[in-house]
């Protein structure tokens, strides 16, 4: 791949309890935290930096939400994200949360005006585990996907093809291969 990567990982800041009615999820006194999955989507781009092939040239972790979602995004500097992107939205009583579809349209957005050239997401996030922006992103920017992925590689000449291991059900191992340009939900 002659062109350098440049990588956009999402990164959620979730509220990680269940209230005791099993009716909400439970936010007094509770620390929030970036999703577990999308840590995993940094270390895998940062990762493929230190490998040096390909060339990484820019990784910049995006978070979509409240001003409070600074917090995910200084975690995802420090563990290596060159740049932070923060689409400030806030809940209110006429819309609530984004829904994925929404998210994958901003993503999407984010992705052509930085010139992203391939997006690496947590394979769900574990406070509503939907589990669905990274297909409709790929959708949408009309990329080839690898979900679940448990290791990305890029073979000296197989220029334009990513190889993807993704475990499956039984504890076994599938491999693939996608075309460069491609949306790539990263499972540890």
């Amino acid at each position: 791949m002659a062109t350098p990567l440049k990588i956009l990982v999402p990164v959620k800041r979730v509220k990680p309890r269940v209230n005791k009615a099993h009716t909400a999820i439970e936010t007094s006194g509770i620390k929030h935290s970036m999703n577990p999955f999308d840590e995993i989507g940094i270390e895998a781009a940062v990762r493929l930096r230190e490998r040096g092939t390909p060339t990484v040239s820019d990784i910049i972790a995006l978070s979509i939400g409240p001003a409070k979602c600074t917090d995910v995004l200084r975690t995802a500097m420090a563990m290596g994200a060159d740049r932070s992107i923060h689409v400030q939205i806030e809940p209110s009583d006429t819309h609530g949360e984004l829904e994925p579809l929404g998210v994958a349209k901003l993503l999407k957005k984010v992705a052509e005006a930085e010139g992203s050239n391939m997006v690496i997401l947590g394979k769900q996030s574990i406070d509503d585990d939907s589990n669905q922006t990274g297909q409709m992103l790929a959708g949408l920017l009309g990329w080839g996907q690898a979900t679940q992925a448990s290791r990305i590689e890029f073979r000296e000449g197989e220029e334009g093809l990513v190889r993807v291991t993704r475990e499956v059900d039984g504890g076994g191992d599938a491999e693939g291969e996608v075309a460069d340009d491609c949306d790539d939900g990263f499972e540890a």
